[in-house]
């Protein structure tokens, strides 16, 4: 894997995205003490590595119909390459899997699952990720609230 080597400009430019990805690049510019042409073409650079993966908008679940986050950890029976294959491509293709991590420890996925309600969740357990061939077990952790999420990276030059 390859890391890349930040400079000081590059974590400046980093951090400040990370607090507010809908900084135009003259604002960004000015934050971090660069021309705009100078900051573009950094932040340009940062995106063509893979640095800069993407910009979204974090949306609050429960204002869009999705009150209920539940944290999935899922076992698998054996971890052959046909059956991970297909237990993460049947992750990637359902919506309410927010995300889903291939974990050490007690169990093999966690997974971030939304629902409208309990129900849903449980309908989605049993009618989908329990049918997936190989998955022998699943543990599941409710929200009750949320105290620190998508924090930035503590980048340090």
């Amino acid at each position: 894997m390859y890391m890349r080597d930040l400079d000081s400009l590059e974590i400046k430019i980093l951090t400040e995205l990370q607090k507010n990805g809908r900084l135009t690049n003259q604002e960004l510019a000015n934050l971090v003490q660069l021309s705009a042409s100078a900051c573009w073409r950094r932040v340009r650079s940062l995106e063509e590595d893979g640095v800069i993966k993407n910009y979204q908008a974090r949306v609050d679940g429960s204002k869009v119909g999705f009150p209920e986050t539940i944290f999935a950890r899922v076992s698998l029976e054996k971890h052959s390459d046909d059956l991970v294959k297909n237990f993460e491509a049947a992750m990637i293709n359902r919506p309410e899997v927010m995300e889903c991590f291939a974990t050490t420890g007690d169990s093999d996925y966690l997974l971030r699952v939304v629902a409208l309600q309990i129900g849903d969740y449980d309908n989605f357990i049993q009618s989908f990720l329990l049918k997936i061939e190989g998955v022998s077990q699943v543990r599941s952790n409710f929200q009750l609230r949320e105290v620190k999420a998508l924090a930035p990276y503590p980048l340090k030059f």
